[in-house]
């Protein structure tokens, strides 16, 4: 087994268990959250988090992977905060989320003298010193390629994640865009710089109803993140299901691991809007719902184990473990 970093501290991968692969405690818009007057309680806030995060330590939910980077409104001391009453594992991340240029701080800062693009150094530390100030280590390097594709931004983060990945052996997820086929742009990329792809989620696979595409992605050895259960704004939960479920029966359960992309609390949709549009967009919604209806498309409980279980910890483990 190898060790990995969570806010609580070092574990061992084995120590993982069952592991939703894609899910946030918060995404905010930290310019608005620090100055718009009453939309955030932060004593609220945490204590609604905390009690979400319990309910899923309930069901035998050991880990959460936590993709919130800079773009997401990352604030760590707080993550801390609720960790510290909830018997969880977080695994945070390091990265930029953008869909389009990076962020104006590097716009005019560049690699100089054959060094690391500025962005490689900020990710390093990131893992090897820990987040700002707090020692929490990253666990996992975070990107997007959404709908616009590899802009010069886009991809120079692509690429800065990637050689932090030579450089760290750390892995990888990114934000993709199954309709335009933004996968197989990031496993080009990827492949050029060096990164193992099984240790690289492909997220938001599970938008696809292309089984074809997903399958020729998990043949290259990319993991596919399944992991939108819930939010049913683009295609049906029975769709989801199904393509899962087609996965499966073609032998990939090894390729696949699952989740929600949910969060204690997102401002990018209103509460009431979420509340009334996407009723299952909630940690419990995979155990609940979804897992039920894999068992009754055929899907095994050996499959299953793979992409709660399985998977995620072999995702974590080194290369040659």
């Amino acid at each position: 087994m190898a060790h990995l970093e969570t806010v609580r501290g070092p574990i061992d991968t084995g120590e993982l268990g069952t592991t939703l692969m894609h899910e946030h405690v918060f995404v905010l818009t930290a310019d608005v959250q620090a100055n718009v007057p009453g939309i955030w309680d932060e004593e609220e806030r945490v204590a609604d988090a905390i009690a979400k995060l319990q309910l899923m330590a309930d069901i035998g939910i050991k880990s959460i992977v936590d993709p919130t980077v800079i773009g997401l409104g990352r604030y760590i001391p707080r993550i801390q905060r609720i960790n510290e009453h909830v018997d969880i594992n977080i695994v945070v991340a390091t990265g930029i989320y953008t869909y389009d240029s990076v962020p104006f701080y590097f716009r005019t800062r560049f690699a100089r003298e054959g060094g690391a693009d500025p962005m490689v150094d900020m990710f390093v530390r990131d893992i090897t010193e820990g987040i700002a100030d707090t020692g929490v280590k990253a666990g996992l390097l975070k990107c997007a390629v959404d709908e616009l594709g590899l802009t010069p931004g886009v991809e120079r983060i692509l690429r800065a994640v990637a050689a932090t990945h030579r450089m760290t052996g750390t892995p990888i997820t990114v934000h993709t865009h199954p309709e335009t086929k933004r996968g197989f742009e990031v496993a080009r990329v990827l492949i050029e710089e060096g990164a193992d792809p099984r240790r690289v989620v492909l997220g938001h696979s599970g938008d696809s109803q292309d089984a074809d595409q997903l399958q020729e992605l998990a043949e290259m050895g990319f993991l596919l993140g399944m992991d939108r259960f819930g939010l049913d704004y683009a295609i049906t939960a029975e769709q989801r299901a199904q393509m899962v479920i087609e996965l499966c029966r073609r032998g990939l359960s090894k390729s696949m691991v699952l989740s929600h992309d949910t969060s204690c609390h997102i401002d990018w949709v209103d509460d009431g809007v979420r509340d009334m549009f996407m009723p299952n967009w909630h940690y419990a919604h995979i155990h609940q719902h979804v897992l039920p209806a894999l068992r009754e498309g055929g899907v095994t409980e050996e499959q299953i184990e793979d992409m709660l279980v399985g998977n995620p910890r072999r995702y974590f483990e080194a290369a040659d473990a």
